[in-house]
């Protein structure tokens, strides 16, 4: 254990708070085994070791509802949900039961199935914010698609993403713009360009710097922030002048803020969008709809040079898109989303009060729509804080919560959220504890870190 360990009588005054204590044997015996089989010992950086504590890395076994267990047996509430992809909950009985049947016909036949008809015209009519859909397994492939076809469409090669959204896809139009850019070529690099989130200004800046050079904007429709009146109409508005390519990155808020993603909400439409995550409750898929025009550069019905588009051995696979089926058919029988906004809005209301029972109400902050909660980590001059987070991590960890993020499911019932809340509070006294005798007294190991550094 680090220097910066728990003095004996803070862990005794923890331990009595929790009224529990967790080990982490196995999960720590596993670290070594982990990171010499996968660089990075994870498979998505979100989840690697680094963004959680020293000394509290959990590696999970199962996952039922909204809770999940470690090897080490211990049970924690989870607020990661898969990335936001589960929004029904861990092993939601009739998306597993459809994608089981459908696999017993055959996972990956050697022709297009009816089920891929079936599923792409219940897509459509569901979600209704395209008129073709084309499927694959995730959300890198459809963004990384809907650009390939802004430039066949346009003969442009220049993108506008959003400085202030966070991941767009793994390819190199996108990771080019990050500090995690080894191995992007330069040449790469110079065709994505950036504007800010609600500010058309930027957006009009591109326009006049490259005129007719942009072949698409690409942002997610909200995020943290909701766009202000004007904004995405005036996007709508300026790439139609400009015959720029809009695209909505729908891939979290769709089926999350609604059925139809934020563009339904917000009521813009753009030319393509792009969905993923909740789509198939964990299972893998994602899709990319838009107009057909647009769409159709893809297929096989026009005399134009021909694009190839997505063309993927597992886009289709027979249990994906049941699972997908089973998910549309329960938002369409269920308050999926209004349970979600309902449940997360008595958890914002909780955390703000036990902010402020705590006194901290000015350094942990909690954002977002309701459907999708974040929290923010403060120092005690005010400034964003890793090791704060790390701190905030370590004792939520220790009270049976899993906290990456604050995102709520169908699973969170009235009662998860408020012992979730009842966690918090007690967590918040060690945070307040801190920022008077300073976070390096109560911190185990190092702090947590940004996915996107240019060193580990």
């Amino acid at each position: 254990m680090s220097a910066s360990s728990l003095s004996e009588s803070s862990a005794a005054g923890i331990a009595a708070e929790s009224g529990t204590t967790r080990a982490f044997t196995q999960s720590q015996a596993l670290q070594a085994r982990f990171h010499a089989a996968i660089p990075g010992g994870s498979h998505t950086y979100a989840k690697g070791d680094d963004q959680f504590p020293e000394f509290m890395p959990p590696y999970l076994v199962r996952g039922q509802g909204c809770r999940v267990w470690d090897v080490d047996g211990n049970e924690y509430v989870e607020y990661g949900m898969g990335l936001r992809s589960v929004t029904l909950g861990h092993a939601y009985a009739p998306v597993v039961q459809a994608a089981q049947k459908a696999m017993l016909d055959g996972v990956n036949l050697g022709r297009p199935t009816v089920l891929e008809l079936e599923a792409a015209e219940d897509f459509l009519r569901t979600v209704q914010a395209g008129e073709m859909v084309k499927f694959a397994k995730n959300g890198s492939d459809v963004t990384t698609a809907a650009i390939k076809l802004a430039r066949a469409a346009t003969g442009r090669d220049l993108i506008a993403i959003c400085a202030d959204h966070p991941f767009f896809s793994t390819d190199d139009w996108f990771m080019g713009s990050t500090p995690v850019r080894a191995g992007v070529p330069n040449a790469v690099r110079e065709l994505t360009l950036s504007f800010r989130y609600n500010d058309l200004s930027s957006v009009e800046a591109l326009f006049l710097q490259h005129p007719r050079q942009i072949a698409a904007l690409i942002l997610e429709v909200e995020k943290d922030v909701p766009p202000v009146p004007g904004f995405l109409a005036g996007l709508r508005q300026l790439c139609d002048r400009e015959g720029t390519v809009l695209i909505f990155d729908e891939i979290i808020t769709g089926l999350r803020w609604h059925v139809g993603g934020a563009q339904a909400v917000h009521g813009v439409r753009p030319d393509l969008s792009t969905f993923g995550k909740a789509l198939g409750n964990g299972f893998s898929i994602a899709a990319l709809t838009g107009r057909r025009d647009l769409m159709e550069l893809g297929g096989l019905l026009h005399d134009r040079e021909r694009v190839f588009l997505l063309s993927t051995t597992y886009g289709a696979e027979s249990h994906a898109l049941a699972a997908m089926q089973a998910v549309l058919e329960t938002y369409r029988r269920e308050p999926v989303i209004a349970h979600m906004y309902e449940q997360g809005e008595r958890l914002r209301l909780g955390l703000e009060q036990a902010a402020r029972d705590q006194q901290v109400e000015d350094y942990f902050r909690v954002f977002g729509p309701a459907c999708s909660l974040v929290y923010g980590t403060r120092d005690a001059e005010g400034k964003p804080s890793q090791p704060f987070r790390t701190l905030f991590l370590q004792e939520t960890l220790r009270r049976g919560l899993l906290l990456p993020s604050l995102i709520i499911s169908y699973a969170h019932k009235p009662a998860d959220v408020d012992l979730t809340v009842e966690r918090i509070h007690e967590a918040l006294g060690v945070y307040r504890r801190a920022l008077t005798d300073g976070v390096e007294v109560y911190l185990e190991g190092r702090p947590v870190k940004p996915v996107y550094r240019t060193h580990n």
